[in-house]
């Protein structure tokens, strides 16, 4: 039986191509030494509690729990109310933390090398929120693909293979054809692999447990730790 060829990779956004985490991080801490009310707040706290209700909340949001808007104005209000804060407008209050973080936007150092090396190949991504959103941060850090297919417009979200079997007829190849990279386990490298594509996960800090690498092979998902490994994987 011949192998098959790769012809089209995709790509997670936030955390995988673009460093989100890190440009939340220095969002929040800018934002609550600005505004004043959390001068007692350790930095590596707020940190850890602003990621938690984004975790929590964004889910909302995916699940129909939550509208985009929604699930900021939850954010904020929680937040605050976890430093003995009430927001009367928790809407403006995400607004001012939404202009720090997005001053911080940037990719990860092995976004654009990975994307050089894999010249030849059909290149998209398929992400988990709203288009408008996401294109937004492509263009402010330069990024251009053929393919942008965000759950908001879609109506489903990973790990719904239905996401994936859309990009993959968008650029017109088999499932089978295409990688997809994404950091989260679940999501998208499970994701991608149950939709019949080569699942990479991206596991940059080398997290990964016993069972999650057992899962992995099960599934023939492979587990990397940089971008630089993706030209060699696709080989």
């Amino acid at each position: 039986m011949a192998a098959v060829v790769i012809r089209a990779v995709f790509f997670d956004l936030d955390d995988t191509l673009f460093a989100h985490r890190a440009s939340v991080a220095r969002g929040i801490v800018g934002h609550i030494r600005a505004v004043g009310g959390f001068e007692a707040v350790d930095d590596a706290a707020a940190i850890a509690l602003w990621h938690a209700l984004e975790e929590e909340h964004y889910h909302s949001y995916l699940a129909g729990r939550l509208d985009f808007e929604g699930q900021r104005r939850a954010r904020a209000r929680d937040f605050a109310a976890a430093h003995g804060i009430a927001l009367d407008a928790p809407g403006p209050w995400f607004d001012d933390y939404f202009e720090r973080y997005r001053e911080a936007w940037h990719l990860h150092d092995d976004t654009l090398p990975l994307l050089a090396a894999l010249d030849g190949y059909t290149l998209g991504i398929i992400t988990n929120g709203e288009p408008d959103f996401q294109q937004r941060k492509l263009d402010q850090v330069g990024l251009s693909f053929p393919f942008v297919i965000a759950s908001g417009g879609v109506g489903f979200t990973k790990p719904d293979p239905r996401i994936f079997a859309l990009a993959a007829a968008q650029a017109g190849v088999a499932a089978s054809e295409c990688a997809y990279v994404g950091d989260r386990f679940e999501t998208d490298a499970l994701g991608s692999a149950a939709a019949g594509m080569l699942g990479v996960w991206l596991d940059r800090a080398a997290r990964a447990t016993d069972a999650e690498l057992a899962r992995a092979a099960a599934a023939g998902v492979r587990v990397i730790h940089s971008l630089d490994e993706v030209p060699a994987l696709l080989r």
